[in-house]
Parts: structure tokens; C-alpha cells; sequence
């Protein structure tokens, strides 16, 4: 049923699934697991630290422990996931990763009336448009997920991905894309790709393509405004707990976040998600309740609030 009178749309999900070699390629997408960060690339030392701060944030929002679900198939899962999206009356739950493309979106056709599922495959592969239109035609998936730090490419605009922009701006395909800092302690910081500003010149010469800048930037507000002063096309991710403000070196708070977002990319360019995954947490309805709450205190009307919170997700989706 919908929360306080409006449907919500939960746009940034990723299904805790084994990654399948029939999916084909890179995680570069984004991670399927908590902690699934390339934990090979960094050393002891920054595991242990990446670790200490991944328990501290659990203990600040009092988060059990990640569950072993190893044992359950991809199923299984998506089964569990389903019951999620019941339990808390969500009107989709769109799947940013899964196990790949072919696995997720097998995963979504079991539950057509609770999943939406998108592209999470390799950018810079040479298939890769070719990946996108089977994701899109044959297996029915409605978008596409990217992690930029881990994009193995200089700049969006190269020459090679043109043929894949216009495609995907005929197909008015949502780009969900993770800018900005990724992971804890031992992440990534620096990367040719990692502020939103470097999407600016694909976001302006496809103005129809809806890019969603994710976790309001992470890191990289300021950019993720001038960016959405100049392009239309740009939207503003909510999701996560948003722990990176508390490393910016000016106070902000999730409160200036959204008074911020509201007052200038506006209610139809800010897009509700959490990051949920995995169990037994599931579907992070702590983040819901903290962000309709400082709604509400900024005094943001109700049909604003069904817009952020689902509407907007609906329109890009073209959900009925």
C-alpha cells in the first residue's frame, strides 16, 4: 500500500547474487554484494581499515551483520527480495545489479510486478552496445547501472560509445551512474571519471538521455548542481545513509541536501533510492522514514514528496 499516501519507488537496488560467467564481463556496473570492491587490489592494511569503518556505520544505524546467503540460489534471493518489496508496499523495486544481465533479468521476468531490472555490463567492452540492445530487446531490461571510478575509459565522449549515446537517448534508456568517492576505508578517490562534471559533454549533446547521478553525488555536490544547472537531463540520486558528508570540508547535512535539490534542480529531478542489498537488513526502510521526515520538516508539498519518492522513477520507467 502506498507510505503516507504516495507510491515509492525504490530506484537503486542491488540483488545480493553470485555474479554468473554467463552474464559476461566486468563487474564494472556495479558490486552485487556488500564489501564486493575489488578487496584483491588493496592491501592488508586497508582491508582491516575499510573493515573498522564498515562496523562503525553499522553500529551508528544499528545494522546486524551481513548474512550468509551463499547457500540460497539466485532464486531464492529475488524470492526473498520479493517479499520485501510486499512487506513494505514498494511499487517497484528497480535491480541495478544482479548476477549480470541475463541473470537478472531472468530474476525480474519472475516477478514482473515488483522488479525492474537494468544493464550492469562493461562500458568499455567492445560489445558493449551490442550488450545493451539484447539487455534492452531481448531480455527486457529498462536502464543501465555504472560505477565511474571503475570505468576503464578517459572521458565519457569517446568517440568509441557515440553509436552507444544514441542509441540509448532513442531508447530515452536512464544511466544510473555512481560518481564520486566508492567504498570505505581503502576506496577509491581519484579516477579521470569520478566527478559528474565529466558526463557533461554526453548529458548535453543527448539531451535525451536521463542521467541519474547517484548518492547526490558522493562526494562531488557542488559538481552534481553545476551540472544540473546546465543540463535538463540530470537528476539527483538520494540513496544510501550518505555518510560522505560528514568528510566534506564545510557542515552539510542531509537537511541541505534536499532544501538545496529543492530549491534549485527542483522535485521533479530528485529521484528516491536507498542502496539496499543485503539481509538481514533488506530493504532499508530507516532511509525512507529519515528522508520523507526532513521532507516533511522543509515543508515540501505532498504531490512534491510523491514525485521524489515515485513519480519520477514511474515517468523515466514509464511505469502505468
Amino acid at each position: 500500500m502506498p507510505y503516507q499516501g504516495f507510491d515509492v519507488v525504490d530506484f537503486h537496488v542491488h540483488l545480493p547474487v553470485p555474479w554468473q560467467a554467463s552474464g559476461g564481463g566486468s563487474r564494472s556496473g556495479g558490486a552485487s554484494r556488500p564489501g564486493a570492491s575489488s578487496r584483491s587490489a588493496v592491501d592488508a592494511a586497508n582491508q582491516d581499515y575499510g573493515r573498522r569503518r564498515r562496523e562503525a556505520w553499522r553500529l551508528e544505524w544499528n545494522l546486524p551483520d551481513p548474512e550468509d546467503i551463499s547457500h540460497l540460489t539466485a532464486e531464492e534471493v529475488a524470492a526473498r527480495w520479493a517479499g520485501e518489496v510486499e512487506k513494505y508496499g514498494l511499487k517497484r523495486a528497480v535491480l541495478v545489479t544482479g548476477g549480470g544481465n541475463e541473470t537478472l533479468a531472468r530474476l525480474v521476468r519472475s516477478h514482473p510486478d515488483k522488479f525492474v531490472g537494468f544493464c550492469h555490463h562493461d562500458l568499455a567492452a567492445p560489445d558493449a552496445l551490442d550488450r545493451l540492445k539484447k539487455g534492452v530487446e531481448e531480455l527486457g531490461l529498462s536502464g543501465y547501472k555504472l560505477l565511474a571510478p571503475r570505468v576503464s575509459l578517459q572521458r565519457w565522449d569517446d568517440p568509441s560509445l557515440e553509436p552507444l549515446w544514441s542509441y540509448a537517448e532513442n531508447k530515452q534508456l536512464p544511466f544510473l551512474i555512481h560518481f564520486g568517492w566508492l567504498g570505505t576505508g581503502g576506496g577509491i578517490v581519484a579516477h579521470p571519471l569520478i566527478s559528474p562534471l565529466s558526463i557533461y559533454p554526453v548529458a548535453r549533446a543527448h539531451p535525451g538521455i536521463p542521467f541519474v547521478v547517484a548518492h547526490f553525488g558522493c562526494g562531488y555536490w557542488g559538481d552534481l548542481l553545476q551540472l544540473c544547472w546546465s543540463c535538463e537531463n540530470v537528476y539527483a540520486d538520494t540513496s544510501g545513509s550518505n555518510q560522505w558528508i560528514r568528510w566534506m570540508p564545510y557542515s552539510l547535512t542531509l537537511e541541505d541536501l534536499f532544501r538545496k535539490a529543492y530549491e534549485t534542480i527542483g522535485p521533479r529531478r530528485v529521484i528516491f533510492g536507498t542502496d539496499s542489498s543485503w539481509f538481514p537488513r533488506g530493504f532499508s526502510f530507516r532511509y525512507l522514514e529519515e528522508q520523507v521526515r526532513v521532507c516533511r520538516w522543509l515543508g515540501m508539498k505532498d504531490e512534491d514528496l510523491a514525485l521524489i519518492f515515485g513519480g519520477n522513477a514511474s515517468r523515466l520507467l514509464h511505469l502505468t
